[in-house]
């Protein structure tokens, strides 16, 4: 019997990789920057090889189940990164083929917040919960639902995509092509963008004029330094996300949302002006019922773990043996 299956989280700049067991045990971890292969084709090369000398070192490849791949703009239908704004390679990428053909084993990929969700589904905030949302806050927005306790994928495995739903009318550029997208104003370039305006609109000292590295987590510790125009950045992204989330409720109906990725690591500099913004905008009848909840598994435990999860659903397949 294979009791193992390995979990992939492929991110902006970081690919992780790990074995994971049949109790939800990590049992061994590694990673490189993905940034370093900007061809597709020589990062599915590398990543194989990495793949292999990895269960070969810890278990051995002949008790490898299958694989699970968390990937931005991953479609768990097709199997492929489709139409990635964020990512470095574009079009539609078949990810799941080319690693089960240079593997020899099953490989499922799902999005990154598909895989978030089937984590925190198993193993962190969402246990035991049957209708969720999971919202993932990194460098773009996304989210996945869950209903009656199985996945939302929508009819071409699309759905959930709030981040690409519209906040302001003919409002920024998104990394999608259109424009006012929620994840525009509340991801990492969009916080980023509103730093600058908030700068521009006033004369007002703010350490974050002196920073050589402006990003959310600058930002952040600039609010920890009671800097008011800091503040202010994280009350706007909290105001546009607090929208965002309420309508996203108002449709689906959940027990939570649960926020993970680092911008959420905001504290209360954003989830202080999110849930006010959520609650005045919320459907009435739902008003004060839904939790605002954080993800109690950090990133790279959650993601690799919900990629785990991804692993043990695909059917066995062996090319080799």
């Amino acid at each position: 019997m294979k009791t193992y299956v390995a979990g992939v989280d492929i991110s902006y700049d970081r690919t992780t990789y790990a074995i994971v067991d049949l109790r939800g045990a990590i049992i061994a971890k590694d990673s490189f920057i993905t940034n370093d292969y900007p061809n597709v084709n020589d990062f599915v090369a590398h990543l194989t090889e990495c793949l292999v000398m990895f269960f070969e070192d810890h278990c051995g490849y002949d008790r490898i189940r299958s694989v699970g791949v968390s990937v931005p703009s991953g479609n768990f239908i097709s199997g492929s990164i489709v139409n990635s704004p964020n990512m470095q390679w574009s079009g539609v990428i078949p990810l799941a083929a080319l690693l089960r053909d240079r593997l020899g084993l099953a490989v499922a990929l799902a999005n990154d917040g598909h895989a978030r969700a089937l984590g925190e589904f198993t193993y962190g905030s969402a246990r035991g919960m049957k209708d969720f949302v999971l919202v993932a806050l990194g460098h773009g927005l996304g989210s996945t639902f869950f209903s009656q306790g199985r996945v939302h994928l929508g009819a071409e495995g699309f759905g959930g995509e709030i981040g690409h739903s519209c906040i302001v009318e003919g409002g920024r550029t998104c990394g999608c092509g259109r424009q006012g997208c929620l994840e525009a104003y509340c991801a990492h370039n969009g916080i980023i963008q509103t730093a600058h305006e908030v700068m521009e609109e006033s004369s007002e000292p703010s350490l974050m004029r002196s920073l050589t590295d402006l990003n959310p987590k600058t930002i952040k510790e600039c609010c920890d330094e009671g800097d008011a125009l800091a503040i202010e950045v994280y009350r706007r992204t909290g105001y546009f996300l607090g929208i965002g989330l309420a309508n996203y409720a108002s449709v689906i109906n959940p027990e939570a949302i649960i926020l993970s990725g680092g911008i959420a690591r905001a504290g209360h500099w954003l989830t202080d002006p999110m849930e006010e913004s959520f609650e005045e905008h919320v459907f009435r009848n739902i008003k004060g019922k839904v939790k605002l909840l954080p993800s109690v598994l950090t990133d790279m435990e959650r993601d690799v773990l919900g990629a785990s999860v991804l692993a043990w659903s695909v059917k066995e397949y062996s090319l080799f043996i």
